[in-house]
């Protein structure tokens, strides 16, 4: 690849060079891993300047096996610095996908290698490199970052698309280009259509006589079609069948031109690869279930002159009017347009109307959206704000280019009753609302006497009216309102709006008062389905930190520390720690949001007491279920006594994520009214747990999840009860985890099961419950876990060593990243932030060695020792 160069070189510094023991091309003779090997093209070669300090780069030095030696020239510079990486080291896991002691991937302190500088006098200095200190893998996974090392690359700022050259973000969420308002700085000529009265007379001339200014005549055409030539037919839809060995190729050119087919008078709108559904079983099939997509048909969509033509890539010719013949043998298969206006109305059974998630397509797979939604979603980062939702396949939705089309399922919310148009024959209907009412697909003849469907859902499962409620804890960019309606749509009862802060973009922050409660009683509205707006508080190596529900001013600032979460040249001036202390202040409620990533503080704040909930995250991906890597990392604070309760929030920042995809179902207590207060100390009790679809119940002893059992020094028998149900996915197993181990594991039925075991435990010891389940063409994924009961057998404390030091040494990481490479503020800020992370391993550190626990922590504290004075 060309060699890096991120600006000129500081003649400060300059390059030294060595002999080393292997090209980068014969690396894989030496024994990389496979990710290694394929990434290697990709490697900075020969000359190149990184963060402005010159390098040269020849020949590399493998460290693997054997002690490598090279000459320097020599140098009495103060300061070396090097360009390393590392290879992957996975980390194990146990047959249940579970990893401990829990390193991250990153293998968080793990000593690499040793540096020894050699001197001309014979002493040396030798220098420990750790993983995630002073290197890290050539590939990470997201929010694993250095403590004490940089990117060879600086971040750089890039243009907001109103500054591209071509139209920018807002002009382009339009879909569409006027000539008039582009070009109306540069040249247009006008097109006027004469009908000729007497079209049995030949013309011969035209003469054109001034009034009053000057006027250009550039051309004349002449011709002949039945109606004005400049007048377009309403939009039609027709399937493209292409040729054998044909691919679709969706790019438009500047012009607006499909490659495969373009239109004489009139214009292609847009192209996308068919969704097959199953329609012949549609009522049959799973809610939310990806069609697969056509490799070989495109569904265009168009407008034009009724005697306008078709023409294909490969020479064919075919007139508008033959299309809209049914049944013609052509590439070009007629769509039946959408013209029948209908009202649809969704009603629960014994109630009125309810908000949805609505889904409609035709014979052909066509999407058909309400009047007032969206018909080509757009699922792109921060680029739709409508009240859509586009299931994607989430295995290929982001991974690049390919040529091969994406499966997708396009739906909308609506509040009960929408407006649509819809063509006559069959229409294929998906309504679903949640995780206690039953999904519905059915199937609908439209005649030209219909004008209203109704269809009437039903609630099967009653966690509701037990005095569970749901909650969405991480949503971004929606307005509040827009919001209301998808989580009520979705069930979800309370969603979580979060503002924040991504480089010099600021979102959400207008929406925020600190006082109200959309959808509340005291807002106006009924009290089921609520939106607060609260902040994430970001910072990209110590990590993230959701503030939910606190009253007052705005918590700020937002992010710290500078790239990518802050702006460029932002210091560190507040810890995620005193986030959460001020948010406590305010009567808000403290989440760890997408946990565990970043790893860092977060460490620090659980230890100090400052962290309310963890969070597991989905992303949109409905398929993918609850992390074996989130749990693993929960489990090992867990292991050391800490009740932090588990929810669920999405992270949604697109129309490719449904609010609530996974969420958090929470239990107010008996005779205490559904608010937001109530939800939040609800989470606080953690009687909580998080879910992809599977409700349950779990309880040791009677006692509800969230609860502290004490036993005597002897142990005892507990009695563990639970009952799991599902409309959704179906479910495979029911499994109790004590202490990060499964202890039970139970195959249920797909809908709903109830049971009990009968535990003997000796020692202290937390247990929960995790449920497992698929879709018929899925891999089976954790698909529900609760909050934890706690365990205190009398004499018996919980901090397994292995555990214990991990946490330990996630906190010296956050002290290295503060000390060495994070962007300081001033002193005092330094130094108060300081004190909050040493306070916290001070604390975890005597409480190791209150039991017993000592470790040599002569690496992972050089930083902090040289620091403290």
């Amino acid at each position: 690849m060309p060699s890096v160069q991120d600006g000129p070189g500081s003649s400060l510094f300059s390059p030294i060079t060595f002999k080393g023991n292997v090209p980068l091309s014969k690396l894989p003779d030496v024994g990389i891993s496979n990710e290694m090997a394929r990434a290697l093209e990709l490697a900075p070669t020969d000359t190149c300047v990184g963060w402005g300090i010159p390098f040269e780069i020849g020949d590399v030095i493998a460290i693997l096996d054997q002690a490598v030696s090279v000459e320097l020239s020599p140098t009495q510079a103060h300061w070396l610095v090097f360009m390393h990486t590392s290879d992957l080291r996975p980390p194990d896991h146990d047959p249940g996908g579970f990893t401990s002691p829990m390193r991250g991937e990153g293998q968080l302190a793990e000593h690499a290698a040793d540096y020894v500088i050699l001197y001309d006098d014979g002493t040396e200095e030798r220098v420990h490199i750790r993983r995630r200190h002073q290197i890290g893998a050539f590939q990470r996974r997201w929010g694993e970052n250095c403590f004490e090392a940089v990117s060879h690359h600086t971040p750089f700022p890039r243009r907001t698309p109103n500054e591209q050259l071509s139209p920018g973000w807002g002009p382009a969420q339009t879909r569409v280009v006027q000539p008039t308002e582009i070009f109306r700085e540069q040249w247009i000529n006008w097109l006027w259509a004469w009908e000729n009265p007497h079209l049995g007379k030949t013309i011969v001339g035209v003469r054109f006589e001034p009034v009053t200014g000057l006027v250009l005549v550039s051309a004349i055409s002449a011709g002949d079609t039945s109606s004005c030539p400049l007048r377009w037919m309403s939009r039609r839809k027709a399937c493209l069948v292409l040729a054998q060995g044909e691919s679709f190729l969706p790019d438009l050119d500047e012009n607006g031109l499909l490659q495969q087919v373009q239109l004489d008078m009139g214009q292609i709108i847009s192209g996308t690869p068919r969704p097959v559904y199953p329609n012949d079983t549609w009522s049959e099939t799973d809610n939310n279930q990806l069609p697969e997509t056509s490799t070989n048909e495109v569904l265009i969509e168009y407008t034009a002159h009724p005697e306008a033509c078709f023409h294909l890539s490969d020479g064919q010719v075919i007139p508008v009017s033959q299309v809209e013949i049914e049944k013609q043998s052509t590439p070009l298969q007629f769509i039946p347009a959408a013209t029948q206006r209908v009202k649809l109305r969704v009603l629960e059974r014994g109630g009125g109307q309810v908000p949805v998630k609505l889904h409609v397509h035709g014979e052909m797979g066509e999407y058909l959206a309400p009047v007032d939604r969206h018909r080509i979603l757009n699922p792109a980062w921060f680029e739709d704000y409508s009240v859509d939702f586009m299931h994607l396949d989430h295995t290929r939705f982001g991974a690049g280019a390919s040529s091969e089309p994406i499966d997708s399922h396009s739906c909308t919310y609506i509040p009960g009753e929408t407006t649509i148009n819809l063509p006559l024959g069959k229409v294929f209907i998906e309504i679903s609302k949640g995780f206690e009412i039953q999904p519905v697909r059915k199937v609908f003849e439209v005649t030209s006497d219909t004008r209203e469907i109704e269809i009437e859902i039903e609630k099967v499962l009653p966690w509701r009216e037990k005095g569970w409620v749901t909650a969405d804890t991480h949503v971004h960019f929606l307005s509040p309102m827009s919001a209301l309606l998808e989580g009520s749509a979705e069930g979800v009862n309370v969603v979580n709006l979060l503002a924040s802060q991504w480089g010099e973009l600021v979102t959400n922050v207008g929406d925020f008062d600190g006082q109200t409660t959309w959808g509340s009683k005291e807002a106006g509205g009924d009290g089921d389905y609520l939106v607060r707006v609260g902040t994430e508080n970001r910072q990209h190596v110590l990590g993230h930190i959701s503030l939910l529900g606190y009253r007052g001013g705005i918590i700020a600032p937002m992010t710290t520390g500078g790239p990518g979460e802050s702006a460029p040249g932002d210091p560190i001036e507040i810890l995620l720690t005193e986030w959460a202390r001020q948010c406590k202040a305010q009567g808000g409620l403290v989440v760890l949001p997408h946990f565990p990533n970043p790893r860092a503080e977060n460490a620090a704040s659980i230890v100090g007491g400052d962290i309310d909930a963890l969070e597991m995250t989905s992303w949109g991906n409905l398929y993918v279920g609850i992390d074996p890597y989130s749990l693993s990392d929960w489990y090992r604070y867990l292991n050391c006594g800490y009740l932090v309760p588990v929810v669920g929030g999405t992270d949604k920042m697109s129309a490719s994520t449904a609010v609530g995809t996974v969420r958090t179902y929470a239990h107010i207590d008996p005779g205490e009214p559904f608010t937001y207060e109530t939800w939040m100390e609800a989470v606080r009790r953690a009687d909580t747990f998080v879910t992809y679809g599977p409700l349950l119940e779990f309880a040791v002893d009677g006692q509800p999840m969230g609860s502290r059992i004490d036993l005597s020094a002897n142990g005892g028998t507990l009695d563990v009860t639970w009952q799991v149900a599902s409309v959704t996915i179906p479910m495979s197993r029911v499994e109790l985890i004590v202490n990060g181990e499964i202890r039970e594991s139970l195959a249920v039925p797909p809908d709903e099961k109830s049971g009990h075991w009968s535990i003997k435990v000796e020692e202290s010891s937390w247990l929960a419950l995790l449920v497992r389940g698929h879709y018929a063409d899925k891999p089976e994924i954790i698909a529900a876990h609760s909050s934890p009961v706690m365990i205190n057998v009398e004499g018996s404390l919980m901090l397994p060593v292995a555990d214990a030091l991990t946490i330990l040494e996630q906190i010296e990481g956050a002290l290295a990243y503060l000390d060495t490479i994070g962007t300081r503020a001033d002193d005092v800020a330094y130094k108060r932030m300081r004190l909050v992370l040493t306070s916290a391993h001070r604390t975890f550190h005597n409480r190791m060695h209150q039991l017993g626990h000592y470790h040599d922590h002569s690496i992972g504290l050089n930083h902090m020792e040289h620091n403290e004075g």
